[in-house]
């Protein structure tokens, strides 16, 4: 039987999770609405100011390997109390940098320290949660991903209008610092249980093949969203349609989690679910091209939803199987590292599709049979 409520361990557990996921967000993405007045203050170009964002993403993606190494080490609860605390550090020095130089430092560590974010919350739901409810529980955290995103990009254009960037990013920095006190104030140390993993037992893991079908599900994933979160606003000017609906995808993001994480707990084999997600994402995608308005914002919604929901379940997955049981931060770390692939690549294929053909069809017909083959024929294994 399926439990349908949380403990209050449980419950501080899954607040902590979703607030440290909101934040990750909020900090890395605030500085985008930021970049005119960046630009101008300190004298950059465009390649300057995307190397501000980029340089952070660098650092991110290079760490995550061995932050899932240090989870896996010395449990969560320590990883956190020292994470946290640097990327707090970070924030707060990042509004008073002078120089670009010193900015981009700022952004380096501020990289390296939100970079365990995910391999450790998925640490976190394994001891926090049993196998019955990994799915909800990491489809909680996953939203706060989509709320830290929209509100970086829909709220600091706001705060513009009556504070400076820095006073803003001060803001934002006294989010983690709270979470950092409030961590270590609330979490206590007899939920931690220390693990160790061996180099030798790693390398068994890493030819695991349900390892490396995870990490396909992650690149179609997290590979698909990210190229429609970065091209839908140009579509949808094309269409001449309003800017306004490009929300309609990360709204599906954050309404996903939890609800493809509540149903996925409760099916004994998430094969069939992975499969309609890949046929319902292939169609929802194509949907992008038609000239039938409520049938496009349809399909902008479910495309979020389902693309999202792979991320949930492939997060979801590692903190169930018995034989990841002392190596979950490090698979994560793997599978969210090596699959940034699709985020960095697809986006750069769909545009040059776009100066290929003259139109953007062409390269939704791309992403939507890349992401949903893919899912679906991952659907299939055996593995797990």
């Amino acid at each position: 039987m399926i439990k349908n409520s949380m403990n209050h361990h449980q419950l501080k557990m899954s607040l902590f999770a979703f607030s440290i996921a909101f934040m990750l967000h909020l900090l890395l993405f605030s500085t985008a609405p930021l970049s005119t007045i960046i630009m101008k203050e300190m004298n950059l170009s465009h390649a300057g100011f995307a190397f501000i964002f980029g340089i952070a993403m660098i650092s991110l993606v290079a760490s995550r390997i061995p932050w899932g190494f240090i989870g896996d080490h010395i449990g969560f609860r320590n990883a956190f109390r020292i994470a946290l605390p640097i990327s707090a550090i970070a924030a707060v020095i990042r509004p008073f940098t002078q120089s670009y130089a010193t900015l981009l430092l700022t952004q380096l560590a501020l990289g390296f320290g939100l970079s365990s974010v995910l391999p450790i919350l998925p640490i976190l739901v394994k001891k926090s949660f049993q196998k019955t409810s990994t799915g909800f529980a990491t489809g909680i955290y996953v939203a706060g991903f989509a709320a830290g995103n929209a509100t970086a990009i829909a709220f600091t254009p706001t705060l513009l209008n009556f504070i400076s960037w820095r006073t803003i990013l001060f803001i934002y920095a006294l989010m983690p610092v709270l979470i950092s006190i409030f961590w270590w104030l609330l979490v206590p140390e007899t939920h931690l249980k220390t693990e160790t993993i061996q180099l030798s037992q790693f390398k068994v893991i890493l030819r695991d093949r349900s390892l490396w079908i995870l990490l396909l599900l992650v690149i179609a994933g997290m590979g698909g969203y990210d190229t429609l979160a970065t091209w839908i606003p140009k579509i949808i000017e094309m269409k001449k349609l309003s800017p306004s609906l490009a929300t309609l995808l990360p709204l599906g993001f954050f309404f996903s989690g939890p609800i493809i994480g509540f149903v996925s707990d409760r099916l004994k084999n998430r094969n069939s679910l992975l499969t309609l997600m890949g046929i319902v994402t292939l169609l929802s995608t194509l949907g992008i091209n038609t000239s039938h308005h409520a049938l496009f914002n349809l399909s902008l919604f479910i495309a979020g939803f389902c693309l999202n929901s792979i991320l949930t379940i492939s997060l979801a997955i590692p903190a169930e199987l018995d034989r990841y049981a002392s190596s979950v931060g490090g698979v994560v770390g793997v599978i969210s590292s090596l699959g940034n692939v699709g985020p960095l690549a697809l986006p750069v294929v769909f545009g040059s599709l776009i100066d290929l053909t003259g139109t953007y069809r062409v390269s939704i017909i791309f992403i939507s049979l890349f992401s949903g083959l893919i899912i679906t024929l991952c659907s299939r294994s055996k593995y797990f």
